[in-house]
């Protein structure tokens, strides 16, 4: 539970409406939350869609789990705890992101379903869609891949905590899409990213 310690704050109304903002940029703002085990492809498919987005003269944005430590979080570790305000954090600018009209992707492993679904109740209160993204790639093709090293580490120790070794990922339960690194080229995510977005009125004709 988040405590609140500001006082003596009100909420400011804009002058400006969402559907105003999202008429400029012919389209409706909402999250995509990418979610699956650390090296699942979470990243790559993010930034091949935003890429695609942006081809066609969409506005939209990743915010990489990676990229978001380097300063917003910076002073966010991996205990629980802090992966807990990490993900609380990432929901709220996702939530203003998209509240300016723009399409937001988040990339984090995010592996509690209590946490993914409070940043989906945030979107909800404020009647902004949120689609929940699973990247479901097994176990063994995320270690086969595995970048940084961090599997190996974590086999031999060296690293507590996990995803996906000594830590669960507890996979969404009812998430909008799947999508199948595994199987599918980044390419192929994108255009059924894209084509979910068209079919359920966030891309608007151009």
């Amino acid at each position: 539970m988040t405590v609140i310690k500001a006082t003596n704050i009100t909420w400011h109304q804009s002058h400006v409406e969402r559907a105003q903002r999202e008429n400029l940029l012919n389209q409706c703002g909402c999250t995509l939350w990418f979610t699956g085990l650390p090296s699942s492809g979470k990243s790559t498919a993010a930034f091949t869609l935003e890429h695609e987005l942006v081809k066609r003269g969409y506005m939209a944005y990743v915010l990489d789990g990676d990229n978001i430590r380097h300063g917003l979080n910076k002073n966010l570790g991996f205990s629980a705890e802090d992966r807990d305000e990490n993900i609380r954090r990432i929901g709220e600018v996702a939530k203003l992101f998209a509240d300016a009209g723009v399409i937001a992707m988040t990339s984090f492993i995010s592996p509690y379903r209590k946490d993914r679904d409070r940043a989906r109740q945030v979107h909800v209160d404020a009647g902004i869609g949120f689609m929940e993204i699973h990247v479901d790639t097994p176990v063994d093709v995320c270690e086969e891949r595995d970048p940084k090293g961090l599997y190996k580490k974590a086999r031999l120790g060296q690293i507590k905590g996990f995803t996906g070794v000594d830590d669960p990922y507890e996979a969404p339960l009812h998430p909008e899409l799947v999508v199948k690194t595994a199987e599918q080229t980044p390419q192929e995510i994108a255009a059924d990213i894209l084509l979910y977005l068209q079919e359920n009125g966030y891309l608007k004709h151009r």
